[in-house]
């Protein structure tokens, strides 16, 4: 392991530390009671207390998440390929890519709850891939839309066709952009799924807990519950930057 690995995994580790430290120097400080504000020492009770519903619930919103990203990510490259390949598709598609990404989710949710009564997997996945596709779809035009026609040039006159300009050079040049979105995408999916969990609620997931939390006045099983949430995301991101290691690693700038 070399020097620039060891750093990149000690950073985040000491910034949590950091952060959780003034978290409860602030607390104490403010001599908040836990009705009104919960201490990271506070929560490790709730976890332990709430073990089996934390797995249960943690598992249902991450399943959902998960399936409701992957959905983002195919639908997401599909139109970012026929954005970035079509200046006219390009043109007509992204005005309203942006309208629809500027509706306030929140709102969406009771719509979708209302057309698709019952259906609560499905409403959770729907919301989470509609609140996490558009950074993906996004990416993906402007980087095929930015692709230097010098290199479509040279390869055309060698007699490579489209589908090959395409494979060999469009779409590995999309991946460093491709990776980035997808993680700004795995944040939004966690919005996405626990909007659905909390404002239309169904009795399951990390969301439905913590809505409980709330009704209940446990300030220490809500915070918890936001940590749990925390945790399965940067889980889900590191799986990103290792999938971006594999695929686009060349990309990566190294230390000198």
């Amino acid at each position: 392991m070399t020097r620039h690995d060891l750093q990149k995994i000690l950073s985040p580790i000491i910034a949590i530390i950091i952060v959780l430290a003034l978290w409860e120097f602030w607390v104490w400080y403010m001599g908040w009671p836990t009705y009104k504000m919960a201490a990271p020492s506070d929560l490790w009770p709730a976890f332990w207390q709430y073990r089996e519903l934390f797995a249960i619930n943690a598992w249902q919103t991450l399943w959902r998440t998960v399936v409701g990203l992957g959905l983002a990510v195919v639908v997401g490259t599909i139109l970012g390929m026929i954005m970035g390949l079509s200046r006219v598709l390009n043109d007509a598609l992204y005005p309203l890519l942006v309208g629809f990404n500027a509706i306030p989710k929140a709102t969406v949710v009771p719509v979708v709850a209302l057309i698709f009564i019952g259906q609560h997997d499905f409403n959770t996945i729907l919301v989470a891939f509609m609140i996490s596709f558009f950074p993906i779809s996004v990416s993906i035009a402007i980087g095929l839309s930015t692709l230097e026609p010098e290199y479509r040039d040279i390869l055309r006159s060698l007699g490579a066709s489209r589908l090959t300009v395409f494979w060999k050079i469009a779409l590995p040049k999309t991946l460093p952009e491709f990776f980035g979105a997808l993680k700004v995408a795995v944040t939004l999916a966690f919005i996405g799924t626990n909007l659905v969990e909390i404002v239309a609620p169904h009795g399951r997931g990390l969301g439905s807990l913590f809505d409980s939390g709330r009704i209940a006045s446990n300030y220490p099983l809500m915070f918890a519950v936001l940590i749990a949430l925390a945790v399965l995301g940067i889980l889900l991101y590191y799986i990103v930057v290792a999938l971006e290691r594999i695929f686009a690693g060349w990309a990566e700038r190294r230390p000198t």
